[in-house]
């Protein structure tokens, strides 16, 4: 059993009538969920429409009854770990609880020196990362008022009385493939590991060690949900798949990790992930104009797979 949802860019030219749309198809054909980027920019080309995260998220909260939806990821280099705590309290208690809350250390430079964020070195990073996860966690998950002295952040006292309707808050999603830094901060604070791009043999020996290492931390693996997000290319037909393609390799991007290729061919590529553990997919979808497309992806392939809407 494998549930799949969507993923937008949501700065890769999204304005709010393509948003809606993509939403909509989400809602409306079955798929578990509807997961975006947070970016400012892309980190190359022109600068397209970028609609902003949690404006966009409050929107599919009253606006859906069904779906999941979130960030893939919020970074904490340019979004206040305390702010983004209270934002997501608010959208998912609108949303009656179906907000997954995707955070990140950031890693795009262009749009940090653009609009004067510091990204820091990769130790800060992260560094600052994990203070963030512990402010969002203590906020979100505690049952009183939250204290945190660290280099970063600073609480005292704090407490949000707007709370999600769900005990705890709503589920940490910390998103990346790095088994030195990002997995041990899976093992501490997620509620689901998210793998980036991964081929199936990476995420299969990621999946493993996350195993590994929740046991030796005494956590039930089964606490941490094992999802991945990775670039989709569907086609109803063979020459379709060639259109949207665009003269890449169809082998090369499976090889890379994308799943690739009309309905059967997406049966099987999935089912393969869904062996190796994971429980949910987020198909990266670039044509944001294809309703059609998903539509078709929806009707062939989610029956097979038996996933959320099918059991």
């Amino acid at each position: 059993m494998l549930d799949v949802a969507i993923m937008v860019e949501g700065q890769n030219g999204i304005s709010w009538e393509r948003w809606k749309r993509l939403v909509r198809a989400a809602e409306d054909f079955g798929f578990y969920g509807i997961f975006r980027s947070d970016h400012f920019t892309n980190p190359s080309g022109p600068v397209l429409e970028s609609l902003e995260l949690w404006s966009s998220l409050a929107w599919v909260a009253d606006n859906t009854g069904r779906i999941e939806f979130g960030p893939l990821v919020t970074p904490v280099s340019f979004r206040h770990p305390v702010i983004t705590a209270w934002q997501a309290a608010a959208v998912d208690d609108l949303a009656g609880g179906r907000l997954r809350l995707g955070l990140g250390a950031g890693w795009q430079e262009r749009e940090h020196e653009a609009f004067g964020f510091d990204l820091l070195d990769v130790p800060e990073r992260f560094a600052r990362f994990e203070e963030g996860l512990e402010v969002v966690t203590r906020l979100l998950r505690g049952e009183g008022p939250a204290s945190f002295e660290g280099r970063f952040y600073r609480l005292h006292e704090a407490e949000l009385k707007l709370r999600s309707p769900r005990p705890g808050g709503p589920p940490i999603v910390i998103g990346g493939n790095g088994p030195r830094r990002t997995l041990p901060l899976a093992v501490r604070y997620a509620d689901e590991w998210n793998a980036t791009f991964p081929t199936l043999e990476e995420f299969s020996r990621l999946n493993r060690r996350l195993t590994e290492m929740l046991e030796e931390a005494g956590r039930p693996p089964e606490e941490v949900r094992r999802t991945l997000m990775t670039r989709a290319v569907f086609g109803r037909t063979d020459g379709e798949v060639r259109r949207k393609l665009g003269g890449q390799s169809a082998d090369e991007l499976r090889r890379e990790g994308a799943v690739v290729g009309t309905a059967p061919e997406f049966v099987e590529q999935l089912g393969r992930l869904a062996e190796a553990g994971a429980q949910g997919v987020m198909l990266q979808w670039l044509e944001a104009d294809d309703i059609d497309g998903l539509e078709a992806l929806a009707g062939s392939v989610l029956p097979q797979l038996g996933g959320r809407e099918d059991r």
